[in-house]
């Protein structure tokens, strides 16, 4: 269609206009017209006028993500190419696109003839606004809730079978997921010296991953705690189907309450980054006060790179009101502070920034393989929403403006004991 009314000439337009010189761009648009270079790596089809409202009503990461999670704005290219292009938009920008007047007046125009002014359309149902005082135990139930209390199916089919929810560490010779989950949560027990009889608490223990490895393959006794019952349930039944309900207990709980320590060993293993930086004190401390004397505390959590805005709180996040309410990410020295100031002695920091990369390519991989089932178990906006941050997270962490790191840390005796070996080398052994 090469009429002088064809919605995809305006929009695209539009788009140069706000974003400012040539686009790698391809737009189609709901009346079936075409705008932009036809060899553009970057396509995109607006389904619906809606998705003009909502970007008129959000010109932000936000409406771009409401366009994208309800169907209005699909993306016929590669997915990842895509969005690495199309980034100052989908990431990179904080609060509203700053234009001139004269842009917005041209946007005004254009909007009333595209007819995309009137009321803003209803967010999608898979976007959450909490409420109640932030990080008090009943807001983070609802927020741990809302992430993880999709469906155990649904994990099922992204995570795989290791149903682990966090950073593998991909090794030589590791070809596959699941051997790179394994060799993560191995690194953990070899990080926290477990042995047979040894007493460990898993704080965030997701699906039970870690602590059925702490115990089938070093003989602890192991403590998961979490906020989500349907992670607890998931788990209950692993730990049974494995034969190892003598040495496992998993209670749907909030670290602030666990109160039966002392423990020999703590694992919190991508569970930090929602207890948000006003708790960290209360988080460490808490955890400080669980664990005997030269016993050892592996946190792994991902970190924002110092000097980059934490924008999980922001009103136009689109992480905060769709995937992670109330997640807060810090860089490492913050992480690292708080634990130094609740008594703990740091020993080793190790950043697996790109094994996360591979992680969550990995994940995408799985939920576009297994798309319909995805749909089916949940909706299609959740498996949009799944997509969409995996792949934008996957391309941070490329870019280097987060990372993930792993802090060991020990409570040392009165008389400044560790109890750790005297090299890496051997504390990896």
């Amino acid at each position: 269609m090469t009429s002088r009314n064809a919605a995809a000439e305006s929009v695209y337009g539009l788009v140069r206009a706000v974003l400012g010189g040539e686009i790698p761009l391809r737009i189609r648009c709901w009346d079936g017209s075409e705008a932009g270079p036809p060899d553009a790596p970057v396509r995109l089809v607006l389904r619906r006028r809606r998705a003009l409202r909502r970007l008129v009503w959000a010109p932000n990461e936000l409406g771009i993500a409401r366009c994208f999670v309800s169907g209005d704005l699909d993306v016929e290219s590669d997915f990842f190419e895509s969005l690495s292009h199309l980034e100052r938009v989908v990431g990179s920008q904080s609060g509203t696109l700053d234009v001139d007047g004269a842009v917005k007046w041209d946007v005004i125009k254009t909007g009333l003839r595209l007819r995309a002014f009137g009321l803003p359309p209803k967010p999608p149902t898979e976007e959450i606004r909490l409420g109640g005082r932030l990080h008090s135990k009943r807001r983070d139930a609802e927020a741990i809730s809302h992430h993880y209390d999709v469906g155990n199916d649904f994990y099922a089919l992204v995570l795989g079978p290791s149903m682990t929810y966090s950073c593998a560490v991909w090794g030589e010779g590791v070809t596959s997921l699941e051997e790179a989950q394994t060799a993560k949560v191995d690194l953990v027990a070899r990080k926290l010296g477990l042995r047979e009889g040894m007493r460990v608490l898993d704080v965030g223990c997701g699906w039970g991953t870690f602590v059925i490895h702490a115990a089938r393959e070093y003989g602890a006794r192991a403590v998961g705690v979490t906020l989500s019952q349907a992670q607890a349930d998931f788990a209950r039944k692993r730990v049974a189907e494995e034969g190892l309900s003598d040495l496992v207990e998993i209670r749907v709980q909030d670290y602030r309450d666990v109160r039966d320590g002392p423990y020999d060993a703590i694992s919190s293993i991508g569970m930090a980054e929602h207890v948000g930086q006003s708790m960290l004190p209360t988080y460490a401390k808490a955890l400080y006060d669980l664990l005997k004397p030269e016993g050892r505390l592996l946190n792994h959590a991902i970190s924002r790179k110092a000097g980059v805005p934490g924008r999980t709180t922001d009103k136009t996040s689109f992480i905060n009101r769709y995937v992670f309410p109330d997640g807060e990410l810090e860089p490492v020295s913050v992480m690292a502070g708080a634990i130094e100031e609740a008594g703990f002695e740091i020993r080793d920091v190790e950043a697996l920034r790109e094994h996360y990369a591979l992680t969550l390519r990995a994940w995408v991989a799985n939920l576009e393989e297994h798309w319909q089932d995805a749909v089916r178990l949940t909706s299609e906006g959740r498996a949009r929403v799944w997509r969409l941050y995996m792949a934008a997270s996957a391309l941070t962490f490329e870019r280097g403006s987060i990372g993930v790191n792993q802090v060991l840390a020990v409570k040392t005796s009165d008389k400044g004991k560790s109890g750790f070996p005297r090299t890496r080398t051997a504390l990896l052994s």
